[in-house]
């Protein structure tokens, strides 16, 4: 669908001129019901909600919609005054908006009326209420008084039925995270999980900003993914200055964006092997793959993590004819490693009955939350940022993305290993066809805002960034893929065994 027939049959008045991203104004009152109309009348998704505040009026709730194509985004936005923080909320219909319109609460006061579950999504027990910290008079550095608000948790009562909690510290590396599961034995009736307790205040932080004083902060809002964020942001930046970034730059972004994906999903598929189901030889050999890659990562690119390569406007490092050889050599290697390991993987009937019809995402709940990336494909969803709003040289390349129906753990395991497989072949096509030319180029934000994405390892990343007169910082929003995903646990884990909760994590 064209953006100008949803503007038609919405009857929705023109956009501003002034986003490079159309958005449009409408009242409060209409968000839900145009949401519901756009969402579930139209088929067009929703792809992020967030608020920022405004010194004329208050605040504005901004809800964006996926269309793909020409017009990637675009969004409504409606207008909340500061003596009346209500408006209608757009979760009642839209399953979608749940998690948002709590994380807009808890950063700004703002109340989604009707909400079906509006407890805090951010703030933990010693947060004081009324504390919102995207609100403008509220400083960065402000020490808070330890509270102890009430937080209950989702419980089940009955003959038989144990509560088993677990974190949220943890005896890996993970970040804590508290899982509260309600079972029968071994078997799962419902599992809550309470989540950003090492919430960094990004956003925040980012406020005054110029775009390359936020590079550092951005670069690390996941340690897993410091291209993927790094893109994204970079190309809203770019929006926003209406800059073109030069030919050689795009496909060296593709080159970093697929070399992280393929050392992130190799890192899960040992994971899966090995700490999830116990495949030991599985696990060492994967691990051994990844130290391969993220050694060959720092010595081509300064970085084990593939940090201060990405800058708006470009990139900052070039690649040598020497450095391109030994992409390619690690890359043939890599190929060859993972046919055994996946042969390994098929030819273990204890490791297969582990992982097939375990944890499955229906179709209709990967869409109805928004699921982003691998895990929506594996469940049919079939959306890739790469293919369908393609950015930096994707539209020069054929990329070949499939989805799984199979909706399992086992569906998850294995495209992996297609998807590796493909960003082996995408790099290796970059390299042989990648034209020469500047790296970068310069750039000056107007006062004005866009959306950037990009389809990191984990799924869509979307970034909202605006800027004011002097080209900082006002407000930028980071929608990370797994904001998208983790609310799925409690819909794929019930009927499970507690012992399988892990490789659905993983």
């Amino acid at each position: 669908m064209e953006l100008h027939e949803i503007i038609t049959e919405l009857g929705l008045s023109g956009a501003s001129q002034k986003e490079a991203t159309p958005i449009f104004d409408i009242e409060r009152e209409r968000l839900a019901e145009l949401s519901d109309k756009i969402v579930n009348g139209l088929g067009v998704p929703l792809a992020l909600m967030f608020a920022e505040e405004e010194k004329r009026h208050g605040f504005s709730v901004f809800a964006i919609f996926r269309l793909g194509g020409k017009t990637p985004y675009f969004g409504l936005r409606a207008k909340v005054s500061a003596s009346d923080p209500h408006y209608p909320s757009v979760t009642i219909n839209v399953m979608a908006a749940h998690w948002y319109e709590r994380l807009i609460h808890d950063m700004f006061g703002l109340v989604a009326d009707g909400h079906p579950d509006f407890r805090r999504l951010v703030h933990h027990e010693n947060i004081p209420a009324g504390t919102h910290p995207l609100k403008k008079d509220f400083a960065w550095n402000t020490k808070l008084e330890h509270a102890n608000e009430p937080y209950p948790m989702h419980a089940v009562e009955g003959r038989g039925i144990f509560e088993i909690p677990v974190g949220p510290i943890h005896a890996g590396i993970i970040e804590p995270g508290h899982f509260r599961f309600n079972v029968i034995g071994e078997r799962i009736i419902t599992l809550e999980g309470k989540l950003f307790f090492k919430h960094k205040g990004v956003e925040k932080l980012l406020e005054g900003k110029t775009a390359i004083e936020a590079m550092p902060f951005i670069e690390r809002v996941s340690g897993d993914m410091a291209v993927g964020h790094a893109l994204a942001f970079c190309q809203a930046v770019e929006a926003v200055a209406e800059t073109e970034v030069p030919e050689r730059a795009k496909y060296l972004r593709v080159v970093l964006g697929e070399y992280e994906r393929i050392i992130m999903h190799m890192h899960d598929i040992s994971n899966i092997g090995g700490n999830g189901t116990a495949l030991s030889f599985m696990f060492a050999q994967g691990s051994r793959l990844v130290e391969r890659l993220r050694r060959l990562a720092e010595k081509t690119y300064g970085h084990r993590f593939l940090r201060n390569n990405i800058i708006p406007g470009g990139v900052t490092r070039d690649l040598s004819t020497e450095s391109i050889e030994g992409l390619n050599k690690e890359l043939d290697y890599l190929r060859k490693e993972l046919d055994g390991l996946e042969k390994i993987a098929r030819n273990s009937d204890s490791f297969m009955e582990r992982l097939e019809t375990t944890g499955v995402l229906k179709p209709e709940a990967a869409t109805a939350y928004g699921a982003v990336g691998l895990p929506a494909r594996a469940s049919g969803l079939d959306w890739d940022v790469r293919i369908g709003a393609p950015y930096a040289a994707y539209d020069k390349l054929a990329t070949i993305v499939k989805v799984e129906l199979s909706c399992d753990v086992y569906a998850r395991f294995i495209m992996r290993f297609r998807e590796v497989r493909e960003s082996i072949r995408l790099i290796k096509e970059a390299l042989a066809t990648m034209p020469s030319g500047p790296l970068a180029i310069s750039y000056v934000p107007r006062a004005n805002s866009a959306i950037g994405y990009a389809e990191s390892w984990r799924g869509e990343v979307l970034d909202w960034v605006k800027f004011d007169s002097e080209g900082r910082i006002a407000r930028c929003v980071i929608r990370d893929p797994s904001f998208c995903n983790w609310p799925l646990f409690g819909e794929l884990a019930p009927g499970n065994i507690v012992p399988d909760f892990p490789i659905c994590n993983k």
